[in-house]
């Protein structure tokens, strides 16, 4: 195996953006077309000598097939999310790794690539798990969601003045089951897609075998513990917004270009990067960061080589 260059090692998130964009029919060929779209910067960087691991959200496509499920209901057997997670993993994979093949290519980049459907675990006595909070599926008003309670056992929270959405646990991850192999391949110059939508949450059991859980990661914090697990040293996080800002969509807007972690740290006390938004990216940032990582970028799609570059986004360093 090769050994690998940690500043030439990076590990980057594809924003749930990626694949499906806001208020357009989230059909497959909007969705193949979208994802050629989102992987310019990728190419930039497997140009530029870079190895890779590629990871993405799954957040519209996972609600769909939480959709497909209700819709089959006493039709065909209920899929429990921890198998929803695997499905959209595999699929989603699918439309980035052949998109890259062909964009590789195209312009003459011999890099193999693969998808891994990758398990990632987590404390099974993680307290996320007894406290719900992550929404998951279709809107449903107050008596649907009492019926629902009570007969499937859901857990159900009113989202803002939308409805009431189901809510399941989102666990820490902590290691990549995989992550061994991630490495290798990796070193070896494959492009791997690997943790999509978090990965598939799994914890040890009392006998030491794997077991599910109907659970969701969250997509930039299974990326940050690969980075770490396979001693990247670059983090992309790539998103809708060109730069990370301090008092977001406010007259006094302050977009951040270089900052330390101890620096964001007093932004994050300060309450400046709310849970619902930037907040997971930013935790992320700082796990990546404090567990060896040394730069954690966080642009939009069309900037995301620029950035590591460091020509364009927020870049976040040790300090």
């Amino acid at each position: 195996m090769t050994a690998l260059d940690k500043q030439k090692t990076a590990v980057v998130a594809l924003g749930g953006n990626a694949i499906t964009l806001p208020g357009q029919e989230d059909n497959i060929a909007n969705q193949f077309a979208n994802t050629r779209n989102s992987l310019a910067g990728i190419i930039e960087l497997a140009r530029a000598g870079y190895n890779l691991v590629v990871t993405h959200g799954n957040g519209p496509q996972v609600g769909n097939a939480l959709l497909r499920v209700e819709l089959a209901r006493g039709r065909a057997p209920e899929l429990p999310l921890g198998v929803l997670v695997a499905d959209t993993e595999g699929g989603m994979g699918y439309m980035i790794e052949q998109s890259l093949q062909n964009k590789l290519r195209a312009e003459g980049i011999d890099r193999p690539v693969v998808t891994l459907i990758t398990q990632m675990l987590v404390n099974r006595d993680d307290p996320a798990i007894l406290n719900p909070t992550k929404y998951v599926g279709q809107f449903y008003n107050e008596v649907e969601a009492t019926v629902f309670s009570e007969t499937r056992g859901w857990q159900m929270k009113q989202d803002a003045n939308r409805g009431w959405r189901r809510v399941v646990p989102s666990p820490a991850p902590y290691k990549a089951v995989a992550g061994d192999t991630i490495k290798k391949l990796v070193a070896d110059g494959t492009v791997v897609i690997a943790a999509g939508g978090g990965g598939i949450p799994v914890y040890v059991d009392d006998k030491g075998d794997y077991e599910g859980i109907d659970a969701v990661i969250d997509k930039d914090l299974a990326s940050a513990v690969i980075g770490n697990e396979i001693g990247a040293g670059i983090l992309s996080i790539l998103t809708s917004v060109d730069k990370v800002a301090l008092n977001f969509g406010q007259p006094d807007q302050v977009e951040l270009d270089e900052i330390t972690v101890s620096q964001l740290k007093e932004h994050v006390t300060a309450g400046h990067f709310p849970p619902g938004s930037m907040g997971p990216k930013i935790q992320a940032a700082i796990t990546f960061i404090e567990n060896g990582g040394e730069l954690v970028t966080i642009t939009s799609f069309a900037n995301a080589a620029q950035a590591v570059f460091g020509k364009a986004g927020t870049r976040i360093i040790p300090g």
